[in-house]
């Protein structure tokens, strides 16, 4: 039961086309023009840009009586569509409608085409009667322009000893934003809204930070669960709302981060961990949508095979309910994996660990590609590429941390993964590998990285382990390698865990959209990391590695830049990383008790390069006790 909708193509970018149909603001709208549809008898829908599945998919048309449906394209003339055969819109004029339902946005020159073509007295209306006030849209001209819909889905929990805090920058201003500013809606577990807000954006690379205490607070809300609805207003260079979300509480059994959401539903996510003994696994859907997800829409499958369980109750729309994996599949245990039949109703889902011990911790799944097949040169490319693809993770240091890499497949058409793991040590040489062979798809196999160093040096006390295409073992590569890698805390018992995928690092030739680049086309080959702080006193680390597909600069040239939350400078250090190496330092040993106290509250870490693409991983640490850990985002 997938929405039959556009949301991303990897070869477009994101549709602005689904967003503008699911905005909260718009959804009450769309209801009122569906009941105009419904009341005004015969309606003749025109639909010049093939939109009005889409419409249907969100916003039910079952009780509009349709005259008929009528196109522009001559090629559409005769296609099935809602049930009705296609005719050319010059046909309008005999249809006998008593309205016109042109489906599309900025309609009026459509309107005018056709004018002549609709019986005099018949009205017709657009989707322009569904648009969000016109102060939201930085392109008044163009509604489906895409930074017009910079938006993003949250999660927000705030309960007795459980909170939440979402930390972002304002990076639109540093690419032209002018003013731009954020509009936020939270709902709760129900979807219905609990708080609704539109605050000024700081001054540019200024941090923006939402805690559920201070929400719970300005709005006198009690105990929340639900999806918190993300709008900047006015933005530019990018229309992905990227975040930090951290996890806390009062004892330290509580304390995780991860993510952004990803702003587009999909179809399928993998990379969902079945637990251990003693453990349970929540997977918190957030209905992304103003429509429920029926009974039977959503389920999982173990990976690699064909059993899907489904949910059998109904989600309401924009609600958010935790399906306990343990209800499909009892049976399944660690290192077993699933994937997520989404069905584009929900953005990229997190997930909560929750021990026998009562210790808690947040990850999220990624989005399974359908689109892509295996591409046999990657393997004739290692003379131009080198490594080519890099999945690169931090070893923490082996005596106070236990660090192991589960390989996740990530795209449909991935029937077998060759892979071998490579661990260095902060210099950057090689000191322990590991060869997979071919993975099946069914095949589950974790890695505990600490029991293969086996005791060997690692000066410094920390390296790093890089997943690589292994192709003595195979060929059937796409470059959507992904894995997860989770970590143990060996005194304390407490976890933390993170997934991602490869990319091609630090060479000049290109593969595809490879290395990526933050803003503009490939390749990417500088740094500009988001490091947030956590509130003290936790001390904040942060783990930085140096990979490379080819031979690079010998050591990166990077800038650690305290930041205060008005984006302004307060203090820098200087680092140098080896190539293939890794740096892992803390806030509090990096800046002085001093120059942390300039910056004060909500600061941040700018970590910048112009030399390298570094690939980062932060977290907070509570003494010995608990610590959080993900990947970093970069704008």
């Amino acid at each position: 039961m997938t929405l039959r909708i556009a949301t991303f193509s990897n070869a477009t970018g994101g549709s602005s086309f689904f967003k503008a149909l699911g905005h909260p603001l718009a959804a009450s709208k769309a209801v009122t023009l569906v009941g105009k549809l419904a009341e005004a008898g015969p309606v003749a829908i025109y639909d010049p840009l093939g939109l009005v599945e889409g419409f249907a998919e969100f916003h039910d048309l079952s009780r509009v009586a349709v005259q008929g449906v009528y196109v522009q394209d001559v090629e559409a003339v005769g296609r099935t569509i809602l049930g009705h055969a296609a005719k050319p819109v010059t046909d309008l004029a005999a249809g006998g409608a008593a309205l016109v339902f042109v489906v599309a946005f900025d309609s009026q020159k459509l309107e005018n085409h056709i004018a002549h073509l609709v019986p005099r007295g018949v009205p017709m209306v657009s989707l322009d009667a569904m648009r969000i006030p016109e102060d939201m849209l930085t392109d008044r001209v163009n509604y489906l322009a895409k930074f017009n819909w910079a938006t993003n889905f949250g999660w927000l929990r705030d309960e007795p000893g459980r909170h939440t805090r979402i930390v972002s920058a304002n990076y639109w201003t540093g690419y032209g934003a002018k003013a731009p500013r954020l509009w936020a809606r939270l709902m709760g577990a129900d979807g219905a809204a609990l708080a609704e807000w539109t605050d000024a954006m700081p001054p540019a690379n200024g941090t923006v930070t939402i805690d559920s205490r201070q929400v719970r607070a300005r709005f006198g809300l009690g105990d929340f669960c639900g999806s918190l609805f993300l709008h900047v207003i006015g933005a530019a260079g990018h229309d992905v709302v990227k975040y930090a979300l951290d996890t806390f509480g009062e004892s330290d059994a509580e304390l995780s981060c991860t993510h952004d959401a990803n702003a587009w539903p999909s179809d399928l996510y993998a990379g969902l961990p079945a637990p251990k003994d003693g453990e349970r696994i929540l997977l918190w859907i957030q209905n992304s949508h103003p429509l429920p997800i029926p009974p039977g829409a959503v389920g999982l499958s173990l990976m690699g095979h064909n059993e899907i369980r489904t949910l059998e109750r109904p989600v309401a729309p924009f609600a958010t309910t935790a399906l306990d994996v343990a209800e499909l599949f009892p049976e399944a245990r660690w290192p077993a994996q699933f994937e997520v039949h989404a069905g584009k109703h929900f953005v990229r889902p997190r997930y909560e660990v929750i021990a026998r011990d009562g210790r808690r911790r947040v990850a999220h799944a990624n989005v399974e590609r359908a689109d892509l097949k295996p591409d046999p040169r990657l393997a004739t490319l290692g003379p131009l590429l080198g490594k080519g693809h890099i999945l690169p993770a931090p070893v923490l240091p082996p005596e106070r941390w236990r660090t192991i890499l589960l390989p996740t497949p990530m795209s449909t058409a991935q029937a077998e993964l060759p892979v071998k793991a490579v661990v260095h040590d902060a210099a950057g040489r090689p000191v322990a590998e590991h060869r997979f062979g071919a993975l099946k798809r069914s095949d589950s196999v974790a890695l505990d990285v600490t029991d293969l160093l086996n005791g060997a040096d690692l000066p410094g006390g920390w390296g790093h382990v890089e997943l690589l295409y292994d192709f003595d073992a195979g060929t059937c590569a796409d470059g959507w390698l992904h894995a997860l890698v989770r970590y143990e805390n060996r005194a304390s018992g407490h976890v933390a865990e993170t997934s991602f995928g490869s990319h091609i690092f630090n060479t000049a030739l290109t593969y595809r959209d490879e290395p990526q680049s933050y803003h503009g086309r490939p390749p990417g080959l500088s740094t500009r990391l988001f490091l947030r702080l956590g509130p003290e006193p936790l001390d904040t680390f942060c783990h930085l590695i140096y990979p490379a597909s080819t031979p690079w600069h010998e050591s990166s040239d990077t800038a650690l830049i305290l930041t205060r939350r008005n984006g302004t400078e307060v203090a820098r250090r200087k680092i140098a990383i080896p190539c293939s190496g890794s740096r892992l330092f803390s806030h509090h040993e990096t800046f002085t008790e001093a120059e942390r106290a300039a910056a004060g509250e909500n600061a941040y870490i700018l970590i910048r390069d112009t030399t390298c693409r570094l690939f980062g991983y932060h977290g907070c640490l509570d003494g010995d006790r608990a610590f959080s850990l993900d990947h970093m985002f970069g704008f």
